[in-house]
Protein backbone atom coordinates (compact mmCIF):
# COMPACT_ATOMS: atom_id res chain seq x y z
CA UNK A 1 0.00 0.00 0.00
CA UNK A 2 1.48 3.38 -0.67
CA UNK A 3 1.15 6.09 1.74
CA UNK A 4 -0.31 9.27 0.79
CA UNK A 5 2.84 11.04 1.61
CA UNK A 6 4.59 8.51 -1.38
CA UNK A 7 2.11 8.88 -3.85
CA UNK A 8 1.94 11.09 -6.75
CA UNK A 9 -0.40 14.40 -6.93
CA UNK A 10 -2.26 12.96 -9.96
CA UNK A 11 -2.71 9.40 -8.18
CA UNK A 12 -4.09 11.29 -5.32
CA UNK A 13 -6.57 12.99 -7.21
CA UNK A 14 -7.38 10.02 -9.26
CA UNK A 15 -6.86 12.28 -12.61
CA UNK A 16 -6.75 10.77 -15.50
CA UNK A 17 -8.13 12.72 -18.39
CA UNK A 18 -10.33 11.35 -21.25
CA UNK A 19 -8.65 11.08 -24.35
CA UNK A 20 -10.74 13.35 -26.47
CA UNK A 21 -11.65 10.78 -29.31
CA UNK A 22 -13.53 8.85 -25.93
CA UNK A 23 -14.97 12.38 -25.14
CA UNK A 24 -16.35 12.17 -28.88
CA UNK A 25 -17.60 8.98 -28.90
CA UNK A 26 -19.29 9.07 -25.73
CA UNK A 27 -21.31 12.75 -26.69
CA UNK A 28 -22.09 10.86 -29.97
CA UNK A 29 -24.17 8.02 -28.41
CA UNK A 30 -26.02 10.13 -26.18
CA UNK A 31 -26.17 13.00 -28.18
CA UNK A 32 -28.45 15.27 -26.73
CA UNK A 33 -31.72 16.90 -28.16
CA UNK A 34 -33.78 19.07 -26.89
CA UNK A 35 -32.73 18.86 -23.30
CA UNK A 36 -32.30 21.66 -20.85
CA UNK A 37 -29.18 21.13 -19.44
CA UNK A 38 -25.89 19.09 -19.06
CA UNK A 39 -24.09 18.50 -16.05
CA UNK A 40 -20.29 17.11 -16.08
CA UNK A 41 -19.03 16.82 -12.33
CA UNK A 42 -15.50 16.32 -12.29
CA UNK A 43 -14.33 18.53 -15.72
CA UNK A 44 -10.58 18.32 -15.48
CA UNK A 45 -9.42 19.76 -18.57
CA UNK A 46 -12.96 20.36 -20.04
CA UNK A 47 -12.83 17.60 -22.35
CA UNK A 48 -16.68 17.14 -22.48
CA UNK A 49 -17.04 20.48 -22.70
CA UNK A 50 -15.09 20.34 -26.02
CA UNK A 51 -16.98 17.58 -27.61
CA UNK A 52 -20.13 19.33 -27.34
CA UNK A 53 -18.29 22.56 -28.88
CA UNK A 54 -16.08 20.39 -31.45
CA UNK A 55 -19.86 18.39 -32.67
CA UNK A 56 -22.02 21.74 -32.49
CA UNK A 57 -24.05 20.75 -29.64
CA UNK A 58 -22.89 23.48 -27.20
CA UNK A 59 -24.96 26.38 -27.83
CA UNK A 60 -28.07 24.35 -28.28
CA UNK A 61 -27.83 23.54 -24.68
CA UNK A 62 -29.58 26.60 -22.26
CA UNK A 63 -27.92 24.89 -19.27
CA UNK A 64 -24.32 23.66 -19.38
CA UNK A 65 -22.30 23.57 -15.77
CA UNK A 66 -18.90 22.06 -15.00
CA UNK A 67 -17.55 21.39 -11.31
CA UNK A 68 -13.76 21.02 -10.93
CA UNK A 69 -12.17 20.86 -7.41
CA UNK A 70 -8.72 21.93 -8.99
CA UNK A 71 -8.67 25.88 -9.13
CA UNK A 72 -6.16 26.26 -12.10
CA UNK A 73 -8.28 23.59 -13.90
CA UNK A 74 -11.49 25.33 -13.24
CA UNK A 75 -9.92 28.92 -14.10
CA UNK A 76 -8.34 27.11 -17.34
CA UNK A 77 -11.78 25.95 -18.45
CA UNK A 78 -13.54 28.65 -17.45
CA UNK A 79 -11.21 31.12 -19.48
CA UNK A 80 -11.68 29.12 -22.31
CA UNK A 81 -15.98 29.15 -22.29
CA UNK A 82 -15.84 32.74 -20.90
CA UNK A 83 -17.83 34.08 -23.82
CA UNK A 84 -20.19 31.25 -23.67
CA UNK A 85 -23.25 32.09 -21.08
CA UNK A 86 -24.54 28.85 -20.91
CA UNK A 87 -21.60 27.35 -19.73
CA UNK A 88 -20.91 27.76 -15.94
CA UNK A 89 -17.64 26.66 -14.49
CA UNK A 90 -17.53 26.15 -10.59
CA UNK A 91 -14.72 25.97 -8.11
CA UNK A 92 -15.43 23.31 -5.68
CA UNK A 93 -15.69 19.89 -5.00
CA UNK A 94 -18.56 17.73 -6.47
CA UNK A 95 -19.36 16.35 -3.12
CA UNK A 96 -20.40 19.43 -1.84
CA UNK A 97 -22.10 20.52 -4.76
CA UNK A 98 -24.21 17.45 -4.64
CA UNK A 99 -24.96 18.66 -1.54
CA UNK A 100 -26.04 21.67 -2.27
CA UNK A 101 -28.69 20.79 -4.86
CA UNK A 102 -29.62 17.59 -4.52
CA UNK A 103 -33.63 17.49 -4.38
CA UNK A 104 -33.28 21.36 -5.86
CA UNK A 105 -31.91 20.87 -9.54
CA UNK A 106 -31.83 17.98 -12.26
CA UNK A 107 -29.83 17.27 -15.17
CA UNK A 108 -31.25 16.29 -18.92
CA UNK A 109 -27.35 14.80 -19.38
CA UNK A 110 -24.67 14.34 -17.08
CA UNK A 111 -21.29 13.34 -18.63
CA UNK A 112 -18.31 12.81 -17.13
CA UNK A 113 -14.74 10.52 -15.86
CA UNK A 114 -15.01 10.50 -12.17
CA UNK A 115 -12.01 10.61 -10.18
CA UNK A 116 -10.31 6.94 -8.82
CA UNK A 117 -9.54 8.12 -5.40
CA UNK A 118 -8.78 5.49 -3.11
CA UNK A 119 -10.76 5.74 0.25
CA UNK A 120 -7.57 6.43 2.60
CA UNK A 121 -6.76 9.24 0.25
CA UNK A 122 -9.95 11.10 0.88
CA UNK A 123 -10.24 13.80 3.57
CA UNK A 124 -12.46 13.33 6.80
CA UNK A 125 -15.03 15.47 5.36
CA UNK A 126 -15.12 13.72 2.06
CA UNK A 127 -15.13 10.26 3.74
CA UNK A 128 -18.13 11.55 5.79
CA UNK A 129 -20.25 12.96 2.28
CA UNK A 130 -19.38 9.50 0.67
CA UNK A 131 -20.79 7.70 3.54
CA UNK A 132 -23.89 9.73 3.65
CA UNK A 133 -24.68 9.89 0.16
CA UNK A 134 -24.14 5.73 0.07
CA UNK A 135 -26.11 5.10 3.02
CA UNK A 136 -28.90 7.25 2.21
CA UNK A 137 -29.55 5.69 -0.61
CA UNK A 138 -29.33 1.74 1.07
CA UNK A 139 -25.83 1.10 -0.07
CA UNK A 140 -23.26 -0.09 2.60
CA UNK A 141 -20.24 2.40 3.28
CA UNK A 142 -16.55 0.78 3.86
CA UNK A 143 -12.97 1.70 3.19
CA UNK A 144 -13.24 -0.88 0.05
CA UNK A 145 -15.49 2.13 -1.80
CA UNK A 146 -13.47 4.03 -3.85
CA UNK A 147 -14.86 8.06 -4.93
CA UNK A 148 -16.32 7.40 -8.49
CA UNK A 149 -18.46 4.86 -6.67
CA UNK A 150 -20.12 7.90 -4.99
CA UNK A 151 -20.23 10.12 -7.94
CA UNK A 152 -21.89 7.56 -9.61
CA UNK A 153 -24.65 7.24 -7.26
CA UNK A 154 -24.88 11.08 -6.72
CA UNK A 155 -24.96 11.61 -10.49
CA UNK A 156 -27.99 9.30 -11.20
CA UNK A 157 -29.77 11.23 -8.21
CA UNK A 158 -29.47 14.41 -9.85
CA UNK A 159 -31.04 12.71 -12.99
CA UNK A 160 -34.59 14.27 -14.68
CA UNK A 161 -37.10 12.14 -14.96
CA UNK A 162 -35.91 10.69 -18.91
CA UNK A 163 -32.84 11.78 -17.81
CA UNK A 164 -29.27 10.11 -19.50
CA UNK A 165 -25.94 9.46 -17.85
CA UNK A 166 -22.64 8.63 -19.84
CA UNK A 167 -19.35 7.95 -16.95
CA UNK A 168 -15.73 6.73 -18.13
CA UNK A 169 -15.76 3.86 -14.85
CA UNK A 170 -13.30 0.86 -14.18
CA UNK A 171 -14.49 -2.36 -15.65
CA UNK A 172 -14.34 -4.00 -11.85
CA UNK A 173 -18.39 -2.66 -10.98
CA UNK A 174 -18.96 -5.94 -13.20
CA UNK A 175 -17.57 -7.97 -10.64
CA UNK A 176 -16.41 -7.21 -7.46
CA UNK A 177 -17.72 -7.56 -4.12
CA UNK A 178 -17.74 -3.91 -2.83
CA UNK A 179 -19.88 -3.12 -6.09
CA UNK A 180 -22.66 -5.42 -5.10
CA UNK A 181 -24.53 -2.63 -3.61
CA UNK A 182 -23.96 -0.32 -6.32
CA UNK A 183 -25.01 -2.65 -9.52
CA UNK A 184 -28.98 -3.41 -7.34
CA UNK A 185 -28.96 0.38 -6.97
CA UNK A 186 -28.43 1.12 -10.70
CA UNK A 187 -30.98 -1.96 -11.51
CA UNK A 188 -33.11 -0.43 -9.37
CA UNK A 189 -32.59 3.12 -10.70
CA UNK A 190 -32.13 3.16 -14.54
CA UNK A 191 -34.52 1.52 -17.16
CA UNK A 192 -31.98 1.15 -19.40
CA UNK A 193 -27.82 0.39 -18.90
CA UNK A 194 -25.39 0.35 -21.80
CA UNK A 195 -21.63 -1.40 -20.86
CA UNK A 196 -19.35 -0.98 -23.61
CA UNK A 197 -16.10 -2.67 -22.63
CA UNK A 198 -12.94 -2.69 -24.38
CA UNK A 199 -10.18 -5.77 -25.06
CA UNK A 200 -7.25 -2.83 -25.45
CA UNK A 201 -6.78 -0.32 -22.52
CA UNK A 202 -7.62 2.14 -23.14
CA UNK A 203 -5.70 4.44 -20.29
CA UNK A 204 -2.38 2.08 -20.72
CA UNK A 205 -0.49 4.96 -18.08
CA UNK A 206 -2.82 3.22 -15.40
CA UNK A 207 -3.10 -0.36 -16.39
CA UNK A 208 -6.79 0.60 -15.72
CA UNK A 209 -9.74 -1.65 -17.54
CA UNK A 210 -12.46 1.06 -18.12
CA UNK A 211 -15.63 0.47 -20.00
CA UNK A 212 -17.95 3.29 -20.90
CA UNK A 213 -21.43 3.44 -18.66
CA UNK A 214 -24.71 4.25 -19.81
CA UNK A 215 -27.32 4.94 -18.10
CA UNK A 216 -31.56 5.78 -18.61
CA UNK A 217 -33.87 6.58 -16.70
CA UNK A 218 -37.35 6.06 -17.95
CA UNK A 219 -41.09 4.42 -17.23
CA UNK A 220 -40.18 1.03 -19.29
CA UNK A 221 -37.71 -1.11 -18.26
CA UNK A 222 -35.64 -2.53 -21.08
CA UNK A 223 -32.87 -4.00 -18.88
CA UNK A 224 -28.98 -4.53 -19.55
CA UNK A 225 -26.97 -5.03 -22.95
CA UNK A 226 -22.74 -5.48 -22.41
CA UNK A 227 -21.33 -4.34 -25.98
CA UNK A 228 -17.66 -5.48 -26.53
CA UNK A 229 -15.35 -3.28 -28.95
CA UNK A 230 -11.61 -3.96 -29.47
CA UNK A 231 -10.56 -0.41 -29.15
CA UNK A 232 -11.63 3.02 -29.38
CA UNK A 233 -11.45 3.13 -33.38
CA UNK A 234 -14.25 0.36 -33.16
CA UNK A 235 -17.18 3.90 -31.99
CA UNK A 236 -16.68 4.60 -35.88
CA UNK A 237 -18.99 1.32 -36.34
CA UNK A 238 -20.95 1.15 -33.47
CA UNK A 239 -24.40 1.13 -33.90
CA UNK A 240 -26.59 0.78 -30.83
CA UNK A 241 -29.37 0.43 -31.89
CA UNK A 242 -28.40 -3.31 -33.60
CA UNK A 243 -27.77 -4.40 -30.17
CA UNK A 244 -30.84 -5.38 -27.95
CA UNK A 245 -30.74 -5.38 -24.20
CA UNK A 246 -31.69 -8.52 -21.78
CA UNK A 247 -33.74 -8.18 -18.94
CA UNK A 248 -31.73 -7.39 -15.46
CA UNK A 249 -32.30 -9.01 -12.41
CA UNK A 250 -32.68 -6.66 -9.64
CA UNK A 251 -29.87 -8.42 -7.67
CA UNK A 252 -26.48 -7.73 -6.51
CA UNK A 253 -24.84 -10.25 -8.41
CA UNK A 254 -22.20 -9.67 -11.16
CA UNK A 255 -22.91 -8.56 -14.66
CA UNK A 256 -20.12 -10.71 -16.18
CA UNK A 257 -22.71 -13.14 -17.08
CA UNK A 258 -24.15 -10.82 -19.17
CA UNK A 259 -21.26 -11.18 -21.96
CA UNK A 260 -23.47 -14.57 -22.37
CA UNK A 261 -26.44 -14.45 -24.61
CA UNK A 262 -29.97 -14.14 -23.18
CA UNK A 263 -30.31 -17.92 -24.99
CA UNK A 264 -27.36 -18.55 -22.93
CA UNK A 265 -28.65 -17.02 -19.79
CA UNK A 266 -31.62 -19.30 -19.64
CA UNK A 267 -29.68 -22.29 -19.84
CA UNK A 268 -27.86 -21.30 -16.71
CA UNK A 269 -30.82 -19.94 -14.69
CA UNK A 270 -32.54 -23.72 -15.69
CA UNK A 271 -29.70 -25.11 -14.19
CA UNK A 272 -30.01 -23.43 -10.84
CA UNK A 273 -33.56 -24.32 -11.06
CA UNK A 274 -32.26 -28.18 -12.10
CA UNK A 275 -33.17 -30.58 -8.68
CA UNK A 276 -30.25 -32.64 -10.70
CA UNK A 277 -27.77 -30.39 -9.17
CA UNK A 278 -26.42 -28.51 -6.15
CA UNK A 279 -24.11 -25.80 -5.02
CA UNK A 280 -20.86 -26.92 -3.72
CA UNK A 281 -21.87 -24.84 -0.41
CA UNK A 282 -24.65 -27.46 0.19
CA UNK A 283 -21.90 -30.16 0.26
CA UNK A 284 -18.35 -28.81 1.53
CA UNK A 285 -17.25 -25.99 3.97
CA UNK A 286 -14.80 -24.10 1.90
CA UNK A 287 -12.75 -21.83 3.60
CA UNK A 288 -9.63 -19.63 2.52
CA UNK A 289 -5.93 -20.96 2.85
CA UNK A 290 -3.80 -20.92 5.86
CA UNK A 291 -2.84 -17.29 6.01
CA UNK A 292 0.56 -17.18 7.31
CA UNK A 293 1.58 -13.55 7.25
CA UNK A 294 4.33 -14.27 5.49
CA UNK A 295 5.13 -17.34 2.87
CA UNK A 296 8.35 -16.94 2.09
CA UNK A 297 9.14 -17.53 5.62
CA UNK A 298 7.02 -20.28 6.55
CA UNK A 299 6.65 -22.40 3.69
CA UNK A 300 10.31 -23.94 3.30
CA UNK A 301 12.30 -26.70 1.10
CA UNK A 302 14.04 -29.61 2.37
CA UNK A 303 17.58 -27.33 2.57
CA UNK A 304 16.13 -24.68 5.23
CA UNK A 305 13.92 -27.91 6.98
CA UNK A 306 17.52 -30.09 7.77
CA UNK A 307 19.61 -27.18 8.42
CA UNK A 308 17.70 -25.93 11.30
CA UNK A 309 15.97 -29.02 12.31
CA UNK A 310 12.28 -28.43 11.05
CA UNK A 311 11.09 -31.38 10.51
CA UNK A 312 8.50 -31.99 13.70
CA UNK A 313 6.97 -28.83 13.06
CA UNK A 314 6.31 -29.02 9.70
CA UNK A 315 3.36 -30.13 7.45
CA UNK A 316 3.30 -31.27 3.91
CA UNK A 317 2.12 -28.33 2.02
CA UNK A 318 0.49 -27.77 -1.05
CA UNK A 319 1.71 -24.10 -1.95
CA UNK A 320 0.32 -23.67 -5.85
CA UNK A 321 -0.43 -24.91 -9.34
CA UNK A 322 2.35 -26.53 -10.12
CA UNK A 323 2.58 -28.29 -6.69
CA UNK A 324 -0.85 -29.73 -7.70
CA UNK A 325 0.25 -32.79 -10.68
CA UNK A 326 -3.17 -34.29 -10.84
CA UNK A 327 -6.77 -34.59 -9.15
CA UNK A 328 -5.03 -36.11 -6.11
CA UNK A 329 -2.39 -34.51 -3.89
CA UNK A 330 -1.09 -37.96 -3.00
CA UNK A 331 2.23 -38.54 -1.00
CA UNK A 332 4.39 -39.41 -3.89
CA UNK A 333 3.24 -36.09 -5.62
CA UNK A 334 4.60 -34.70 -2.16
CA UNK A 335 8.07 -35.55 -2.63
CA UNK A 336 8.57 -35.22 -6.19
CA UNK A 337 8.21 -31.51 -4.78
CA UNK A 338 10.33 -31.99 -2.57
CA UNK A 339 12.84 -33.52 -4.47
CA UNK A 340 12.65 -30.82 -7.43
CA UNK A 341 13.63 -28.39 -4.18
CA UNK A 342 10.03 -26.84 -4.00
CA UNK A 343 8.80 -24.97 -0.90
CA UNK A 344 6.67 -28.08 0.22
CA UNK A 345 6.49 -28.17 3.72
CA UNK A 346 4.96 -25.74 6.32
CA UNK A 347 6.07 -24.60 9.41
CA UNK A 348 3.73 -24.89 12.52
CA UNK A 349 5.27 -23.54 15.53
CA UNK A 350 3.79 -25.51 18.90
CA UNK A 351 1.71 -23.32 21.18
CA UNK A 352 3.83 -23.97 24.04
CA UNK A 353 6.69 -21.72 26.15
CA UNK A 354 9.44 -20.56 23.99
CA UNK A 355 12.23 -21.97 26.59
CA UNK A 356 10.68 -25.25 25.72
CA UNK A 357 11.70 -24.99 21.59
CA UNK A 358 15.02 -26.58 20.58
CA UNK A 359 17.53 -24.04 20.13
CA UNK A 360 17.57 -24.56 16.35
CA UNK A 361 14.24 -23.83 16.00
CA UNK A 362 14.96 -20.44 18.01
CA UNK A 363 18.10 -19.91 15.56
CA UNK A 364 15.29 -20.00 13.09
CA UNK A 365 13.10 -17.76 14.80
CA UNK A 366 15.96 -15.49 15.53
CA UNK A 367 16.50 -14.88 11.68
CA UNK A 368 13.25 -14.32 11.37
CA UNK A 369 13.26 -11.21 13.73
CA UNK A 370 16.73 -10.02 12.65
CA UNK A 371 15.35 -9.58 8.80
CA UNK A 372 12.25 -8.20 9.88
CA UNK A 373 9.92 -11.41 8.81
CA UNK A 374 7.74 -9.91 12.55
CA UNK A 375 7.24 -7.02 11.28
CA UNK A 376 4.65 -7.78 8.66
CA UNK A 377 1.10 -6.75 9.72
CA UNK A 378 -0.42 -10.13 10.25
CA UNK A 379 2.64 -11.53 11.84
CA UNK A 380 3.09 -7.86 13.91
CA UNK A 381 -0.86 -8.45 15.11
CA UNK A 382 -0.32 -11.96 16.75
CA UNK A 383 0.48 -12.91 20.37
CA UNK A 384 3.94 -14.92 19.10
CA UNK A 385 4.45 -13.91 15.64
CA UNK A 386 6.16 -16.95 15.04
CA UNK A 387 2.87 -18.93 15.69
CA UNK A 388 0.55 -19.14 12.69
CA UNK A 389 -3.33 -19.49 14.01
CA UNK A 390 -6.03 -21.48 12.07
CA UNK A 391 -4.00 -24.47 11.22
CA UNK A 392 -5.99 -27.64 9.85
CA UNK A 393 -6.04 -31.04 7.50
CA UNK A 394 -8.69 -30.46 4.59
CA UNK A 395 -10.06 -32.63 3.08
CA UNK A 396 -9.23 -30.96 -0.24
CA UNK A 397 -8.23 -28.01 -2.15
CA UNK A 398 -9.48 -25.44 -4.85
CA UNK A 399 -7.09 -22.90 -6.65
CA UNK A 400 -7.88 -19.78 -5.98
CA UNK A 401 -5.74 -18.03 -9.08
CA UNK A 402 -5.79 -19.82 -11.93
CA UNK A 403 -4.69 -19.53 -16.00
CA UNK A 404 -6.91 -22.27 -18.26
CA UNK A 405 -8.71 -23.45 -15.30
CA UNK A 406 -9.41 -23.93 -11.46
CA UNK A 407 -7.70 -27.46 -10.36
CA UNK A 408 -9.92 -28.89 -7.93
CA UNK A 409 -7.61 -31.74 -6.09
CA UNK A 410 -8.48 -34.37 -3.47
CA UNK A 411 -5.75 -34.30 -0.34
CA UNK A 412 -4.49 -37.79 0.03
CA UNK A 413 -1.16 -36.90 2.48
CA UNK A 414 -2.91 -34.78 5.09
CA UNK A 415 -1.25 -31.77 3.55
CA UNK A 416 -1.87 -28.31 4.53
CA UNK A 417 -1.91 -25.04 2.51
CA UNK A 418 -1.44 -21.32 2.05
CA UNK A 419 -4.02 -18.42 0.65
CA UNK A 420 -3.38 -19.74 -2.58
CA UNK A 421 -5.10 -22.63 -2.12
CA UNK A 422 -8.57 -22.84 -0.62
CA UNK A 423 -9.70 -25.30 1.76
CA UNK A 424 -12.67 -28.04 1.29
CA UNK A 425 -13.74 -29.64 4.52
CA UNK A 426 -16.68 -32.27 3.32
CA UNK A 427 -19.98 -32.39 5.14
CA UNK A 428 -20.69 -35.55 7.07
CA UNK A 429 -22.10 -38.22 4.63
CA UNK A 430 -20.98 -36.64 1.67
CA UNK A 431 -18.76 -38.93 -0.69
CA UNK A 432 -15.10 -36.97 -1.59
CA UNK A 433 -14.86 -38.93 -4.94
CA UNK A 434 -18.31 -38.23 -6.05
CA UNK A 435 -17.81 -34.12 -5.39
CA UNK A 436 -14.74 -34.51 -7.26
CA UNK A 437 -15.74 -36.25 -10.19
CA UNK A 438 -18.98 -33.86 -10.65
CA UNK A 439 -17.16 -30.74 -10.97
CA UNK A 440 -15.02 -31.80 -14.25
CA UNK A 441 -17.72 -31.10 -16.61
CA UNK A 442 -18.17 -28.10 -18.86
CA UNK A 443 -21.73 -27.40 -16.74
CA UNK A 444 -19.46 -26.80 -13.70
CA UNK A 445 -16.48 -24.96 -15.78
CA UNK A 446 -19.02 -22.88 -17.12
CA UNK A 447 -20.45 -21.70 -13.33
CA UNK A 448 -16.62 -21.54 -12.16
CA UNK A 449 -16.01 -18.51 -14.96
CA UNK A 450 -19.68 -16.73 -14.51
CA UNK A 451 -18.99 -17.23 -10.22
CA UNK A 452 -15.19 -16.03 -10.52
CA UNK A 453 -13.75 -12.70 -11.83
CA UNK A 454 -10.71 -11.82 -13.97
CA UNK A 455 -8.10 -10.57 -11.57
CA UNK A 456 -5.34 -9.20 -14.34
CA UNK A 457 -3.37 -10.52 -16.56
CA UNK A 458 -6.04 -12.97 -18.00
CA UNK A 459 -6.67 -14.68 -14.41
CA UNK A 460 -9.31 -15.76 -12.88
CA UNK A 461 -9.88 -15.22 -9.44
CA UNK A 462 -12.43 -17.17 -6.89
CA UNK A 463 -13.08 -16.67 -3.57
CA UNK A 464 -14.60 -19.16 -1.27
CA UNK A 465 -18.28 -17.77 -1.68
CA UNK A 466 -17.78 -17.98 -5.24
CA UNK A 467 -16.63 -21.66 -5.49
CA UNK A 468 -19.10 -22.39 -3.23
CA UNK A 469 -21.90 -21.13 -6.05
CA UNK A 470 -20.64 -23.28 -8.37
CA UNK A 471 -23.09 -25.86 -9.86
CA UNK A 472 -22.22 -29.43 -9.53
CA UNK A 473 -24.26 -32.54 -10.35
CA UNK A 474 -25.61 -35.07 -7.70
CA UNK A 475 -24.13 -38.28 -8.30
CA UNK A 476 -24.59 -40.09 -5.17
CA UNK A 477 -26.15 -43.01 -6.86
CA UNK A 478 -23.27 -43.63 -9.61
CA UNK A 479 -21.67 -47.12 -10.33
CA UNK A 480 -18.56 -47.34 -8.47
CA UNK A 481 -16.59 -48.71 -11.08
CA UNK A 482 -17.81 -46.51 -13.93
CA UNK A 483 -16.97 -43.57 -11.19
CA UNK A 484 -13.28 -44.97 -10.64
CA UNK A 485 -12.92 -45.06 -14.27
CA UNK A 486 -14.00 -41.19 -15.33
CA UNK A 487 -11.60 -40.07 -11.95
CA UNK A 488 -8.73 -42.14 -13.68
CA UNK A 489 -9.12 -41.12 -17.01
CA UNK A 490 -9.09 -37.35 -15.31
CA UNK A 491 -6.22 -37.71 -13.28
CA UNK A 492 -4.06 -38.89 -16.34
CA UNK A 493 -5.04 -36.16 -18.38
CA UNK A 494 -4.35 -33.83 -15.76
CA UNK A 495 -1.01 -35.00 -15.14
CA UNK A 496 -0.08 -35.47 -18.38
CA UNK A 497 -1.05 -31.82 -18.99
CA UNK A 498 -3.05 -32.51 -21.89
CA UNK A 499 -6.18 -30.09 -23.19
CA UNK A 500 -8.44 -30.66 -20.39
CA UNK A 501 -11.50 -30.63 -22.92
CA UNK A 502 -10.78 -33.97 -23.27
CA UNK A 503 -11.67 -34.60 -19.85
CA UNK A 504 -14.69 -32.78 -19.77
CA UNK A 505 -15.74 -34.66 -23.82
CA UNK A 506 -15.39 -37.35 -21.53
CA UNK A 507 -17.39 -37.12 -18.42
CA UNK A 508 -20.10 -34.79 -20.27
CA UNK A 509 -21.07 -38.15 -22.51
CA UNK A 510 -20.33 -40.61 -19.85
CA UNK A 511 -21.68 -39.05 -16.82
CA UNK A 512 -24.24 -35.82 -17.57
CA UNK A 513 -25.83 -37.43 -20.80
CA UNK A 514 -25.59 -40.89 -20.28
CA UNK A 515 -25.53 -41.10 -16.28
CA UNK A 516 -27.98 -38.04 -15.76
CA UNK A 517 -29.86 -37.56 -18.79
CA UNK A 518 -29.37 -34.31 -19.18
CA UNK A 519 -29.62 -33.21 -23.14
CA UNK A 520 -26.83 -32.75 -25.01
CA UNK A 521 -27.32 -29.59 -26.04
CA UNK A 522 -27.27 -27.95 -22.37
CA UNK A 523 -23.72 -29.09 -22.17
CA UNK A 524 -22.51 -27.85 -25.50
CA UNK A 525 -24.29 -24.73 -24.62
CA UNK A 526 -22.38 -24.74 -21.36
CA UNK A 527 -18.78 -25.31 -23.11
CA UNK A 528 -19.76 -22.75 -25.47
CA UNK A 529 -20.07 -20.49 -22.36
CA UNK A 530 -17.04 -21.82 -20.97
CA UNK A 531 -14.90 -20.97 -23.83
CA UNK A 532 -16.80 -17.80 -24.44
CA UNK A 533 -15.73 -16.00 -20.92
CA UNK A 534 -12.25 -17.65 -21.04
CA UNK A 535 -11.35 -16.49 -24.10
CA UNK A 536 -12.10 -12.91 -22.82
CA UNK A 537 -10.25 -13.29 -19.89
CA UNK A 538 -7.59 -14.47 -21.02
CA UNK A 539 -7.25 -12.18 -23.78
CA UNK A 540 -6.47 -9.32 -21.33
CA UNK A 541 -3.49 -11.20 -20.62
CA UNK A 542 -1.87 -10.56 -23.88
Amino acid sequence: MRLKKDSSEQKLRGAYYTPLQLANAMVNLVAPQNIANVLEPSCGDGVFLDSLASLNLLDSIPDVTAVEIEDDEAEKVSNNYKDKKNVHVLNEDFLDFYQRVYGKQTYDLILGNPPYIRYQYLTEEQREIQSSILTSHGMKSNKLINAWVAFLVACVQLLSENGKIAFVIPAEILQVVYAEDLRLFLSNQLSKITLLTFEQLVFPDIEQEILVFIGEKGKEEKGIRIIELNNLEDFKKLDLNSNGFQKLKHVKEKWTKYFVSAEEIKVIQSIRDDKRFSKFSDLALINVGITTGNNTYFSVDKGTTDKYELSSVTLPLIGRSSHAHGIYFTDKDWQENIEADKRAMLISFPDIPYEEYPAKHKEYIELGEKNEENKGYKCSIRDRWYIVPSVWIPDAFFLRRNNLYPKFVLNRCKAVSTDTMHRIKFNDGVNAENVLLSYYNSISFAFTEICGRSYGGGVLEILPGEVGNIMLPIIDNIDEALKNELLEQIDEIVRNEEDIEEALDIVDQKLLVEVLSIDKNICISCRQIWKKMQKRRLGRGV
